[in-house]
This record gives C-alpha cells, sequence and structure tokens, in this order.
C-alpha cells in the first residue's frame, strides 16, 4: 500500500503537467481575429532630421596623381656642330633642376645650351642674321651676364657675348669649318684674279687713247647743256629784266602824276560850279540873303579836265605797252634759250653715242668691260658668302624653353646613342595634380577655384584649379574616355609633397561665408505651386508644412531660409 505522501506528490506533478500542456496550447492556438490582427502592418512612424547651422560647402572629389607640371618634349632644331655629320650624344641629360645658361647635353662633344623663349630654334644664326630668334638670344645673353645688344641682329657685339658664354662654360664659340674656310680663300683669289686682269687691260687701253677726242666732245657738250641750262631757269625765275623793271618804274610814275593832275582839274572845277553869291534886298537892316549869281565861265576848268583825262589815259596805255612788250622780249628769250638747251641735248646725245660706238668697236673697251664685270661678279660672290662667315650658333646648340627654371624628368637618349628624335622631357619646378572629372561635374569648375589636396596619410594641402579641358591636356598622355575632362589643381606649397603620389582632391565649387541653416535633401518637398515646403514635426507624428527658400547643395544637405529654427525636427521620409 502506498503512503500519502507518495500519492500526493503524484496528483500536484499530473496537476503541473496538465497545466504546462493547457498554457501551450494556449500560445499556439488562435481565433482568425487575433490572427488578421497579428498579420496586420504596423502603424507608420516619422522618420526625422534635426534642422542644423552651420557652415556648408560644395565640392568636386576627384582622385588624381602628383607630378611636375608643363611637361614638355625637347628636340634638336638641327645639326650640333658645323657639319651635318652623324650626331651622336656623349653626354646625355641629366635628371634634375635645369637653370638658364645650364647644358643641358653634348653632341659630338658640342655642348646644348637651355635658354628662355617662346620662339624655336630653326635656324643657323651666323654673322648678319636678324630675326626675333636673333633678338631673343640677344635678350637671354643680357640677363645672363654676357652683355650685347638688343637690335635682332648677330653682329659683332652679339658674337662677343655668345663668344663669352660658350667660353664660362668651358667651351669653344662655332667657329668657320675647314670647308668654309677653304671656299672663303678660293673666292678671294677670284677676286684678286679679277682685279689683276682688270688692270692689265685698263693699262692697254690707256696706252691706245683711241677715244679721248670723243670723251673730249662729250665733256665740252655736257658744259654747253649745262650753261644753257642755268641761263634758262634764271630767265623763268625772273620775270622782267632790269631794264624792262626801270622803264616799267617811270611808266608807273607817270600814270600816278597824270592821276594827281586829273585830280586836281576835277576839284577845281566841282569848286567853281559851287560857289555861291550875294546880293542886298529893298527892305533897310534886313540880313542879306544869298542868291544865286549868273552861271561862272567853267570852259577853262573843263578843258583842263579833259586834257589831264587824256594824259592819265596815254600814261596808261604807255604802261601797259611796256609790259606787254617786256612779256613778249621775255617770251622770245625763253623760246631762244629752251632751243639752246634742247641743241645742246642733242650735241650731247650725239657725241655720248658717238664715244658708246667707239668703245663697242674698241677690242680693248671690251676686255676692259668684260673684266669689270668679272671683278663685279667675283666680289659678289665674296661678299654673300662672308656676310654668314665667321662665328656662328648652329641650330642644334640651343633649345628656348618657356620657362626656366624646368627640371629634366627624363632623359630620352644615352650616352653612345645617335640622336634621331626626342631628347629629353622637362617639366616646371612646381607640383601639378593631374585628374579627371565627368562632363556635368566639369561645367561647375571655374579656373581659380580653391581646392585641397588629401594625401594617404591623411594630410591635407591647400591647392588652386588651374585649367579645365583642353588647356589641361597633358602631352603624351592618353585621352578621357566616356566625355571625361581633364583638370590641373596646383598645390600652394611643395613642401611635404612628393612626385607620383596618388591622391584626392576636393575643389571647392561653392560655401556659404556664414552658417546657415541645413536640412537633408529628402526633406525638402516641392508642391504643386512651385514652391518648396518642409514638414516639421511639432508633436510626436504631429507635422505641419513650413514654407522655405532653398540655396546651397552640398554631400545631400541643402541651405534653407524660413520659418525654422536649429534644432527643428524635419520629416525626411515615414517608416
Amino acid at each position: 500500500m502506498k503512503s500519502p505522501r507518495k500519492l500526493l506528490a503524484g496528483i500536484l506533478t499530473g496537476v503541473v503537467i496538465i497545466a504546462g500542456a493547457g498554457w501551450v496550447l494556449s500560445t499556439r492556438l488562435r481565433s482568425p481575429a487575433d490572427e488578421a490582427a497579428r498579420r496586420a502592418a504596423p502603424v507608420a512612424s516619422l522618420i526625422t532630421a534635426a534642422v542644423e547651422r552651420r557652415k556648408l560647402v560644395s565640392t568636386v572629389v576627384v582622385s588624381g596623381t602628383l607630378e611636375y607640371g608643363s611637361p614638355l618634349p625637347i628636340n634638336l632644331a638641327g645639326a650640333v656642330g658645323g657639319a651635318a655629320e652623324l650626331q651622336r650624344a656623349t653626354r646625355a641629360p641629366r635628371q634634375g633642376r635645369l637653370k638658364e645658361g645650364a647644358v643641358l647635353m653634348e653632341v659630338n662633344g658640342r655642348p646644348v645650351f637651355a635658354l628662355r623663349g617662346t620662339v624655336p630654334m630653326h635656324r643657323t644664326i651666323a654673322p648678319g642674321t636678324k630675326g626675333d630668334d636673333v633678338k631673343q638670344l640677344q635678350r637671354a645673353l643680357r640677363r645672363l651676364g654676357y652683355g650685347g645688344p638688343l637690335s635682332g641682329v648677330f653682329d659683332q657685339a652679339t658674337i662677343a657675348a655668345v663668344t663669352r658664354m660658350y667660353a664660362k662654360k668651358g667651351y669653344e664659340a662655332q667657329r668657320p669649318t675647314l670647308a668654309d674656310r677653304q671656299a672663303y680663300d678660293t673666292l678671294r683669289k677670284a677676286v684678286q684674279t679679277a682685279e689683276e686682269t682688270l688692270a692689265t687691260e685698263k693699262k692697254m687701253l690707256d696706252q691706245g687713247r683711241d677715244v679721248l677726242p670723243l670723251k673730249l666732245k662729250v665733256s665740252n657738250a655736257k658744259a654747253d647743256l649745262k650753261s644753257a641750262q642755268s641761263t634758262l631757269k634764271a630767265i623763268l625765275e625772273r620775270r622782267l629784266t632790269p631794264e624792262d623793271e626801270a622803264e616799267l618804274a617811270a611808266a608807273d610814275a607817270a600814270v600816278r602824276a597824270a592821276e594827281e593832275k586829273l585830280l586836281e582839274a576835277e576839284q577845281a572845277l566841282t569848286a567853281a560850279r559851287s560857289a555861291p553869291t550875294s546880293s542886298p534886298t529893298g527892305t533897310p537892316g534886313a540880313t542879306p540873303q544869298p542868291t544865286t549869281a549868273p552861271s561862272t565861265d567853267t570852259r577853262l576848268l573843263e578843258m583842263r579836265v579833259a586834257n589831264a583825262q587824256a594824259d592819265l589815259a596815254a600814261a596808261r596805255e604807255a604802261h601797259a605797252r611796256i609790259l606787254k612788250e617786256a612779256e613778249q622780249a621775255r617770251e622770245t628769250k625763253l623760246e631762244e634759250l629752251r632751243k639752246a638747251v634742247r641743241t645742246a641735248k642733242e650735241t650731247l646725245a650725239t657725241a655720248q653715242q658717238a664715244l658708246r660706238q667707239a668703245r663697242q668697236l674698241s677690242p680693248t673697251r671690251l676686255k676692259v668691260s668684260n673684266a669689270q664685270e668679272d671683278v663685279a661678279a667675283a666680289k659678289g660672290m665674296l661678299a654673300e658668302f662672308a656676310r654668314t662667315y665667321g662665328t656662328s650658333v648652329p641650330p642644334g646648340e640651343v633649345v628656348f624653353l618657356p620657362k626656366l627654371p624646368a627640371r629634366v624628368q627624363k632623359s630620352s637618349v644615352k650616352a653612345g646613342q645617335q640622336i634621331e628624335n626626342e631628347v629629353a622631357t622637362v617639366t616646371s619646378s612646381a607640383f601639378m595634380v593631374t585628374a579627371t572629372v565627368e562632363a556635368a561635374e566639369s561645367e561647375l569648375l571655374r579656373v581659380g577655384m580653391e581646392a585641397a589636396i588629401e594625401l594617404d596619410t591623411g594630410k591635407t594641402h591647400p591647392a588652386t584649379l588651374t585649367a579645365v579641358g583642353e588647356k589641361a591636356k597633358v602631352p603624351g598622355a592618353e585621352a578621357p574616355e566616356n566625355g571625361a575632362q581633364p583638370i590641373l589643381l596646383a598645390p600652394a606649397s611643395v613642401k611635404g609633397l612628393k612626385a607620383g603620389t596618388a591622391v584626392t582632391a576636393r575643389v571647392t565649387v561653392g560655401a556659404t561665408e556664414e552658417p546657415v541653416l541645413v536640412v537633408p535633401v529628402a526633406a525638402v518637398i516641392t508642391s504643386a505651386d512651385g514652391k518648396a515646403r518642409v514638414r516639421v514635426e511639432y508633436a510626436p507624428d504631429k507635422t505641419r508644412d513650413v514654407e522655405v527658400r532653398t540655396g546651397l547643395t552640398a554631400d545631400g544637405n541643402v541651405e534653407v531660409a524660413g520659418a525654422l529654427k536649429e534644432g527643428d525636427r524635419v520629416v525626411v521620409s515615414s517608416a
């Protein structure tokens, strides 16, 4: 028989098991209404963000490489040295800093100087050469302290300055080659031979004296022509002869005297005709009244006036006759002198023709003429050769670079190699960042914008955007794909920078001057009326619309202005 305690324990255990089973069943079994309520979507809640007050900066971020700027390939413009022999590098360009006046390399033992200038070297600069390239060379010589003029002509003073530049670097300026010296000597001897032949032929001509009488005739004809022309010129310059001037002066005096005599007679006649007379009246004590007397006899005065008029007319006629006779005499004299000049010219032409014919018919004269032509031709050839004979600057011995000092980035030839194309690449001494941006972003960029260069160490360096698009293309670099545009950035300082480093650059395309209210771009809603609004949560899950004005956008945020304050919560989206 079981004890009561064991029975009680068994009963309790069963009760617990039955209760547990019931609880389990109650959690598993649901009514259709409970199941529908459990599966329904929860009540939506709002996702908000705080309104902030801070400065907003819009940037374009690019990845690029830090390199030395403005790479420029260098090619020699021609031969180094006086002869166009095989050009072989005897000292290759060395990487590093390149100053103006430095020797870039050596070819066949001759130097290649680096000078500053924009006009490329394109020819041999020889004595007498003129042009912008010569003036550019003269400027470089003056900057380097070698002196010289600034005339644009490669003269002796410039040659002296070039010689000093070569000597300072331990070289000798390019002098005429052996072939040039031989050619110059040959031309000089040709002039001497022609002059000796001319002297011999002239001596034989002087001994013959076959044209001396004709030469005398020509000389006399020239003298006669000169005298006739001088006399004609004197007559043309003076209208009247001294005799004609004296007669004309006497006629002028006679005309004046006749005019005076006529004036006196006319005045006397007028006075006689207008003289009044007085007669008494019959009334005692009355004032006498003037009365016109009987007509005065003025026939004598009238006759004097008529005679004076006749004398004046005669004087004027005599004056005109004298002037006309003087003109006629002058014209006659001029015609005679013109005829004399024509005759003298004909005489001179005849004498000269006779002299020319005599010289042409004279064998000795012909030999002298030929010898003179030979001398002139020999001297012309010598002068033409001598114009460029002397110290010169071969086209390959100077390289003009737009900016110096620069850096030799790489050498394209080694010592002993033949010079064919590019010899080196130079860059500026300043760093630049080369990168590309999408076409849409390039529209936001402007030269001069501020930027920041970030290294992999986290350090940043200020920079400036210096070029966008075509002007930012690096010679020899591959063209960007998909319409991307190249850009160049110039760091403000080279301290702590190393060429070849990959960097991240941030170009500031816009920024607010002062802290402004900022909200996420997603919080701004444009209504049907075109106005921008945000939804401000003023209580849990309760909002109100606030009209705002938008400004700068950057990094997913936008500047706003309106009935907002810092710390307000704006709805970004509903959960």
